[in-house]
């Protein structure tokens, strides 16, 4: 069978093992079924995820000019502690900054790796966990908007990472006996002294269980590079797709990418 269209980031399913559709335009593709099958993938072009223009895309899927004009696209996509919607101030288009700030966040910990802090807002638990392959997660903290989640995780990256090394996290290694609820312990501390209200201990930590066997070696490509190949889909963690001698290639550093799918 053959598809092409526009890639999104895989949506997902939690359960035992997780489960993983390939968004391509007006096609969802079951990818825990395709599995020890080859696959052959080719890069056709480009669709904007905000303007469609069919040019090369400079960031996150957007062209250049959404890049830097897309609310979607705004430092406090990355940024959290940027955040202004509380205080009714707009960086790009206020109504769309509020439909993102203005809910519940979750400040949590994964292990991705190493142990990491993180902010998602409390509606994508679990999505973002697994969309950054993490084998646990735990959260820390519950806030009533995206600044004060911001504000917990600038202080507590002083003392742990808040970025996912993608080589450590595909190695797949870690210690069965594992217990972030130690490092949550310990972190209460480092909490800003007016957001230590939203510190919580009422969670239990998830495990997140992946169609996924960490090969020998790992090594990543870009369709850029490999504009088209060829190869047997051996796994799937975070939003990566394994293939045969330890070739990964990250689906969502690729949305806005055209391609055609052939399985």
């Amino acid at each position: 069978m053959k598809f092409t269209g526009q890639i999104l980031k895989m949506s997902t399913e939690n359960g035992k093992p997780i489960q993983y559709h390939l968004c391509l335009s007006n096609d969802l593709i079951i990818m825990n079924q395709l599995i020890g099958k080859k696959i052959r993938m080719k890069h056709i072009g480009y669709e904007c995820l905000s303007c469609g223009k069919d040019e090369k895309l400079y960031r996150m899927g957007f062209c250049k000019k959404c890049f830097f004009e897309s609310p979607y696209a705004s430092e406090t996509i990355i940024r959290p502690e940027l955040s202004t919607a509380h205080l009714g101030i707009g960086e790009r288009d206020l109504e769309v900054e509020k439909s993102i700030q203005l809910h519940p966040h979750i400040v949590y910990l994964a292990y991705t790796g190493d142990v990491k802090v993180g902010v998602t807002r409390e509606s994508q638990i679990p999505t973002r966990w697994i969309d950054q392959g993490a084998t646990f997660a735990l959260p820390i903290a519950k806030t009533d908007n995206r600044y004060e989640a911001g504000m917990i995780e600038v202080a507590l990256k002083e003392h742990l990472a808040d970025k996912t090394n993608w080589r450590k996290m595909l190695e797949d290694d870690f210690e069965d006996d594992l217990d972030l609820k130690d490092f949550r312990e310990k972190i209460k501390e480092y909490f800003p002294e007016d957001f230590k209200n939203f510190y919580s201990m009422e969670h239990e930590m998830v495990r997140m269980d992946y169609p996924y066997e960490a090969p020998q070696k790992i090594n990543s490509f870009t369709l850029d590079k490999s504009p088209e190949f060829e190869a047997v889909l051996n796994g799937i963690k975070g939003q990566y797709l394994s293939f045969e001698g330890g070739n990964f290639i990250n689906v969502r550093a690729h949305e806005g990418y055209v391609i055609e799918l052939e399985v």
